[in-house]
């Protein structure tokens, strides 16, 4: 099953062309690194592919849909730059609140589970605001999956993490890979990245310039990169 399909889709801001003819197939439980330079369009094609934006040109299919009904968006979960938590309330009360709005039969066994499983089941009553930004990422990324969605859309996850946080993250994305979901994560992290992805998209200019799955096109990313944007790899 194709889980995600755009067809030369484009998205304007005003007169500022951020996306133009792009086109990317992401099929189910395939894993997908975007990398590209600031301005590349890799947050714009992640909010799309979330309903949050609809494109200004070409169609944007997900789940064999063209249709944003609130069943599709149910499906997916999105980390962004944006963590949606609220800051006055605990770990806890943050996921047993969007555990109700998800609708789950027990939100606060789930908001635990999850909890245990980011590594923050010690700091569940502790409010936001006195979270480092590694602990609001991790505690972002426990509100992305609780609902179990799908698609996983992952902008920046390694973002602020240190490195034992971003381990247990990358164990994490391995083993919901592992269970079949479908992950597309932007991201400068090229070694993370490659090492979870079985693809590597480049954007640049708002369009798809380059990607590959084959294992030696995968270690040779960086140096791709470097060539085809002009950008120096993180």
């Amino acid at each position: 099953m194709t889980v995600v399909e755009a067809e030369a889709i484009g998205k304007s801001f005003g007169r500022v062309r951020v996306l133009r003819d792009l086109t990317l197939r992401v099929e189910a439980g395939e894993t997908v690194a975007l990398f590209g330079p600031n301005g590349a369009g890799k947050s714009t094609l992640l909010r799309l592919c979330a309903t949050l934006y609809e494109p200004t040109a070409g169609v944007l299919t997900l789940f064999g849909s063209r249709q944003r009904v609130a069943a599709i968006r149910r499906r997916i979960g999105l980390l962004s730059h944006q963590s949606f938590l609220y800051p006055d309330l605990s770990a806890r009360e943050n996921l047993v609140f969007y555990a109700r709005l998800y609708g789950l039969a027990r939100p606060e066994h789930a908001a635990d589970a999850w909890l245990e499983r980011v590594g923050l089941g010690a700091s569940a009553t502790r409010p936001v605001r006195v979270f480092s930004r590694g602990m609001e990422q991790r505690l972002a990324l426990a509100r992305t999956l609780l609902h179990g969605p799908e698609l996983l859309l992952l902008d920046e996850p390694w973002s602020a993490l240190d490195a034992a946080a971003a381990d247990l993250l990358s164990d994490l994305l391995d083993g919901l890979r592992a269970e079949g979901r479908t992950i597309l994560v932007a991201t400068h992290d090229f070694a993370r990245a490659c090492a979870l992805a079985e693809r590597a998209v480049i954007l640049h200019g708002g369009r798809v310039v380059w990607e590959a799955s084959r294992p030696d096109a995968m270690a040779s990313v960086a140096a791709v990169y470097r060539q085809v944007t002009g950008a120096v790899a993180a």
